[in-house]
């Protein structure tokens, strides 16, 4: 028999498996190993959800849906982005629920790209997004946000929309941030809807994060650009609902019957007891981000000030539960060694800049979704690390 391994497609030479979970399984055996590495909550699931969840099952919640998912879900989940975001959409024909953002994710870009298409991606930004880009045959184009203090300018986007012209079919935003924590402000959010209005672009948004924001509200690019905009939005950091898998699509009625195609044959529907929860999540769990979003914050201000006073070069995060920070001069500014040698000295994991892409290298992302007894250590282990290896300076 031939070597089928030969025959994949070839586009799959020009991927690989996350950094992020590269580097997780990499420092996973060494003794006493502290993780700061991945991005999930470490609340648990609010109880009346999970109880919803078990109910359901209870009652034989174990067929298909349609394609879209429940009427229910999709009415609570419009009404929710109504409520929160002043956002509205018709939940019979400009909803759909997918199996987490992540399928959102690619059912929106496989439906959209074509080989030979090209997509901006400010950078750094989550590793997601550009190996379904590269599987379609489009090419990603990165914008190194890391010189504006990770905000994408309105003056960086259409100087390349300029640039590429009509070979630009997409748009990918992703805030608040994953791996920088920052958000924009509604000016930010205007500035830049105005930019992509002039284009015949798509623009999607990834709003995952939307409940987590500190200091000003979530501003969807959808409230300025809805006609252009597909947007993604999920439970899994919102309600502490990682492994439930739970995602929604928002857009208008036209691109959704576009999408629904790509999505039916990826999954056919989402997990039924699955959607019985999330509509539990959505409508008497609507505030349920709150009291989670606040000791995010207590989080936040003892990971950055301590940061900062090691000598890190850090910008606040505004939104998320990531700290992105600048490995101080002097010590190894390739991130993948740094990050390295720290979990081997210290037994401590955090993420490389360079997983993000371009602007990332020479930082490393810190996930402050952990215990306050857990970030203390860390802090700790930091601290010991930078003045016990002055001599490996480089």
């Amino acid at each position: 028999m031939a070597d089928l391994t030969q025959r994949f497609n070839s586009r799959l030479d020009q991927i690989a498996v996350s950094m992020i979970r590269q580097f997780d399984e990499r420092v996973s055996n060494v003794p006493n190993i502290l993780k700061l590495t991945l991005g999930e909550p470490d609340f648990n699931t609010p109880e009346h959800v999970k109880q919803a969840g078990i109910s359901a099952i209870e009652q034989n919640y174990s067929h298909y849906t349609g394609m879209s998912g429940l009427s229910e879900l999709r009415k609570v989940a419009a009404q929710f982005i109504h409520d929160k975001y002043h956002l509205s959409y018709d939940f019979q024909s400009e909803v759909l629920v997918t199996v987490g953002v992540t399928e959102g994710i690619s059912a929106s870009l496989i439906s959209v790209l074509e080989p030979g298409d090209k997509v901006i991606l400010p950078s750094p930004i989550f590793p997601g997004y550009e190996p379904i880009i590269t599987l379609t045959g489009a090419e990603p184009i990165y914008i190194d946000t890391s010189v504006n203090d990770f905000i994408l300018s309105p003056e960086m986007l259409d100087e390349t929309l300029q640039k590429y012209g009509s070979q630009v079919k997409a748009i990918v935003l992703n805030y608040p941030s994953n791996p920088t924590g920052v958000t924009y402000s509604r000016g930010e959010v205007q500035a830049i809807a105005d930019v992509v209005k002039k284009y015949p672009v798509f623009v999607i948004s990834d709003e995952v994060y939307s409940e987590l924001t500190y200091d000003r509200e979530h501003v969807s690019i959808a409230e300025y650009a809805r006609e252009q905009t597909i947007l993604l939005n999920g439970l899994s950091k919102s309600h502490a609902m990682t492994g439930w898998r739970l995602g929604l699509i928002f857009a208008p009625e036209e691109l959704t019957k576009q999408i629904i195609k790509t999505h039916q044959y990826l999954v056919t529907s989402a997990v039924s007891s699955v959607q019985m929860a999330a509509i539990s999540a959505l409508s008497s769990g609507i505030d349920d981000a709150l009291p989670m979003k606040e000791e995010y914050r207590i989080r936040r201000d003892f990971v950055y000030e301590n940061l900062k006073r090691l000598g890190y070069e850090v910008v606040k995060p505004t939104g998320a539960f990531y700290i992105f920070a600048k490995i101080p001069a002097g010590y190894n500014q390739d991130s993948m060694a740094f990050c390295v040698d720290l979990a081997e000295k210290e037994s401590l994991a955090i993420i490389p800049g360079a997983a993000f892409g371009v602007g990332g290298e020479g930082y490393v992302r810190i996930s402050y979704a952990a215990s306050m007894e857990d970030l203390k250590e860390a802090i700790k282990r930091i601290e010991h690390y930078m003045e016990n290896n002055k001599s490996e300076k480089v």
